[in-house]
């Protein structure tokens, strides 16, 4: 796949809620996760699948009730893409808030290598 098929296929599955599918399909198994830093419970850079699969299940049990996600449509130069995430959430043990970030990937062969996320820290 392109870049750009692979960032749509990603917006998609972004929009219906499916992560599974998403990196079962698109991300590479060498993945690479990084977040910003500082970012409270989690580690800044994370590598390969299980690892990142590791990372999701963290994350998801700091949700008490995922309200929906805003995803724009993907910006490409060469082999890199980005879009922005706005996710309504309410976070075990705080008030309901919509998290905006940016994030930027990178393919190499047709899938996913890197991630990487940007958003207020607090």
């Amino acid at each position: 796949m392109s870049t750009q098929e692979v960032a749509n296929k990603l917006v998609e599955y972004c929009r219906t809620g499916d992560w599974d599918k998403a990196t079962a399909e698109l991300y590479s198994p060498n993945a690479v996760s990084i977040e910003m830093p500082g970012q409270e419970g989690f580690p800044e850079r994370v590598e390969g699948m299980e690892a990142i699969a590791k990372k999701g299940e963290m994350w998801n049990s700091m949700v008490e009730e995922f309200h929906g996600i805003e995803v724009s449509d993907p910006i490409v130069a060469g082999d890199h893409f980005s879009c922005t995430m706005a996710m309504d959430i309410t976070m075990k043990g705080a008030p309901r808030k919509k998290d905006p970030e940016l994030c930027v990937y990178r393919v190499a062969d047709g899938k996913i290598v890197s991630e990487q996320f940007f958003y207020p820290l607090g």
